[in-house]
């Protein structure tokens, strides 16, 4: 099994996000409450045939419960995809190279919020969340304008906008979001191993995911930095 940490999460994550208890998922599954809570928490590994019904049941890919991918229908970034990405403005265009990006933010955001998860801080988590909604938001309302749409469907007048509300309101989140995290360090409160090593055991199926929106990032600001 790819990840007996990541499948027990996934498996969990699945029931919650369809809905059902424990109790309800064991019996359509045809086990125990007790062996179901077992697998979500990691203290049993299932054989193929649970891993069989769970992915029918939960309607995934065996590679997604698995975490060997960040696509429910099991397709996986392959180093050939990282490689057009990073190679993005000569190799592709169109509905290729955005499908390869969003798999690429969809798994280091996903990276992101598992790791903020461990720390069971609710302000960190709504903070990031926060963060990165507005930057959707500030991204698809200038798509939207150039479109012709009508932009009355915001309640934010464009005006407004144009003054860099949403700069504003991101770095507002990322002050709250920094505050959190500080005040958990003063509280020695323990923090998920993030080494290389750590992060690629622990999401062998987005580490690739995480180390190239990272490291483009990084470059990035690098260039700026005159470095």
């Amino acid at each position: 099994m790819a990840s007996s940490t990541e499948f027990s999460r996934t498996l969990s994550l699945l029931r919650q996000e369809r809905g059902v208890s424990q109790r309800t998922a064991a019996a359509d599954l045809g086990i125990s409450q007790a062996l179901l809570s077992h697998y979500e928490n990691g203290v049993r590994e299932p054989g193929l045939h649970f891993v069989v019904k769970a992915c029918d049941y939960y309607h995934v890919s065996a590679d997604y419960i698995l975490g060997r991918t960040l696509s429910r229908d099991g397709t996986m970034l392959s180093s050939e995809d990282l490689l057009a990405a990073e190679k993005q403005s000569n190799v592709l265009r169109g509905s290729i190279l955005a499908t390869i990006q969003s798999k690429l933010m969809a798994g280091a955001v996903g990276v992101l919020f598992e790791l903020l998860g461990k720390l069971g801080d609710k302000t960190a988590v709504n903070e990031a969340a926060a963060y990165l909604g507005t930057a959707i938001y500030q991204l698809y309302r200038r798509l939207y304008r150039h479109s012709g749409a009508n932009e009355a469907y915001f309640s934010l007048d464009g005006a407004d906008w144009e003054l860099d509300a949403a700069a504003a309101d991101m770095k507002r989140s990322e002050l709250r979001y920094a505050k959190a995290l500080r005040e958990l360090s003063e509280k020695k409160v323990a923090y998920p191993p993030m080494s290389e090593e750590a992060v690629t055991e622990a999401f062998p199926g987005r580490c690739q995911s995480v180390a190239q929106v990272l490291h483009g990032a990084d470059s990035r600001m690098a260039d700026l930095a005159g470095k």
